[in-house]
């Protein structure tokens, strides 16, 4: 799909998005003049609430019409993405091969952010889950959204060079996650450690960032303990990815944040035994891999000004004579000794040993891991908002500042020492499960701080509630793509803020 920004000769078929505010009244008014339709009517039947959509056929113009798009009462990011992409999802079958989206009546300053969230929003809701379904579709394809359609964006003149890297920036995001979507909602027998490993190596090779695979042999003779006992019990072997883009040195220095992201490919929570109504969405249980390779794929491809290096722990948690026991002791990458009280606590092991194997080969000035984590997290707080974990005010400050501003919202938990004290163990250096039905994510980022080797700029990110979930777009549970977009504009604000602190 071809998109264009004019300023000038609107399509005949052209979405207004539209806001619940003091203008709308006006604004109907002036499409009702253009569609040659009575104002009174169209404002009394289209109040912009959140996701509204009303198509109005122009009087005397064959094919002319408007799709009325409401927004609701903030034109936050979140809202115009999510506004966009449900409207697409439901009329894309109906949508020309030619459409526009009518931005002009937004103010100048916000018109690059609306057409990024706007085009990121039209391009999701074109995204189709079914990828190993052999039956022929029911529905017919869209045309818009092919090769063939075209997309305008009109905007005030003044605005069309500040919105053409805003197309750039919506296309990047928004196919890199329909890659982590796929990613995703892959069932595990066509993502096991080494699918993952090949699918990431290609990844990196089309969006500019390096891949080093750590194979099982390497695993074990290095000393990841912990990784290694929590994929033993597969016969597809675990692997260690590291990750890297963006140059050591530069001349405008700006700090190296280092991601680890959870790769458990599937869980079946090993010996202890998750149970089997809901397993089969133990396939999403790399959320938090998923979106440290979006943000690397994203970042390379914007060729942003940053240094990331990052580590993904992929295993698969199952079950046979080899895999480890509740009780058995594991030595981990730092020297620590677990007691495994609970093998589906497994997460937590595996991002041990990630994080202190690139402490140990890098220096990151800012150190986030992001994971499917725990249960508890979504009994804390639901499915609005992931938990954040960090000791560290201004880090906590600057993700959730991103992640107000993007939409993929955060929630900070408290980090007292005294939530780490039900971690003791009576055979080894550590527990890894607390056993106690309360507190559980805290405990479980407690027990990854052990691994920080103290770093003073480490946050956790349990996004358990919100890397899979319910939605419009799916009769199930399916893949969210969160975090691809919270870590790529946390990295550049802070990447900009810093550099702009060290050259003062």
């Amino acid at each position: 799909m071809t998109v264009k920004i004019i300023d000038k000769r609107a399509p005949d078929a052209l979405v207004v998005p539209l806001l619940q505010d003091d203008r709308l009244a006006d604004l109907l008014a002036d499409i009702a003049h253009r569609a040659g339709v009575d104002a009174a009517t169209l404002q009394q039947d289209f109040r912009a609430e959140a996701k509204e959509t009303l198509v109005l056929y122009a009087a005397g113009h064959s094919g002319r019409r408007f799709y009325l798009l409401g927004i609701g009462k903030k034109n936050t990011f979140s809202d115009i993405l999510v506004a966009l992409r449900s409207f697409c999802h439901r009329y894309k079958a109906k949508l020309p091969l030619r459409l526009g989206v009518d931005l002009r009546h937004f103010s100048l300053p916000e018109i690059p952010r609306i057409a990024d969230a706007v085009l990121t929003g039209l391009s999701l809701g074109l995204y189709e889950i079914g990828r190993y379904k052999t039956a022929p579709a029911t529905k017919p394809a869209p045309v818009f959204g092919s090769a063939k359609a075209e997309l305008d964006v009109l905007v005030p003149a003044e605005a069309v060079q500040a919105v053409k890297p805003a197309v750039q920036r919506a296309h990047v995001f928004a196919e890199s996650s329909k890659q982590i979507l796929d990613l995703m909602n892959a069932p595990g027998n066509y993502k096991t450690p080494s699918m993952l490993a090949d699918w990431v190596v290609q990844q990196a090779e089309k969006s500019g960032f390096s891949v080093r695979v750590i194979p099982v042999e390497s695993i074990e003779k290095e000393g990841l303990g912990a990784l290694y006992a929590v994929g033993k019990g597969s016969p597809h072997p675990p692997v260690l990815l590291l990750l890297e883009y963006g140059a050591k040195s530069r001349k405008a220095k700006t700090p190296t944040f280092g991601l680890v992201g959870k790769g458990i490919t599937f869980d079946t929570g090993g010996i202890s035994l998750k149970p089997s109504a809901n397993m089969h969405y133990m396939k999403s249980d790399l959320g938090g891999a998923a979106a440290v390779i979006g943000a690397f794929m994203v970042a390379a491809q914007l060729k942003l000004p940053v240094r990331l290096v990052g580590a993904i722990p992929a295993a698969e948690n199952m079950v046979d004579g080899l895999a480890v026991k509740p009780g058995d002791v594991i030595h981990t990458y730092a020297g620590k000794t677990v007691e495994v009280t609970d093998t589906d606590a497994e997460g937590r092991l595996v991002l041990a040993d990630a994080m202190a194997y690139l402490l140990k080969n890098e220096t990151p000035d800012v150190l986030i891991d992001l994971a499917t984590l725990t249960g508890s997290i979504i009994r804390a707080i639901g499915t609005q908002a992931a938990g954040l974990f960090t000791s560290n005010d201004t880090l906590a400050a600057a993700l959730s500042s991103s992640g107000d501003a993007c939409g993929e919202r955060l929630w900070r938990m408290p980090m007292w020492e005294e939530y780490g004290s039900d971690l003791k163990s009576d055979v080894a250096d550590l527990r890894n499960y607390t056993g106690k039905p309360m507190a559980e994510s805290i405990s479980a980022a407690k027990f990854l701080e052990h691994f920080t080797a103290g770093h003073p700029a480490w946050a956790h990110l349990d996004i358990a509630g919100t890397a899979f979930g319910d939605s419009e777009f799916t009769q199930t549970k399916s893949a969210t793509a969160y975090g691809v977009r919270l870590i790529t504009e946390f990295v550049e604000q802070w990447a900009a803020a810093h550099q702009l602190s060290s050259n003062e």
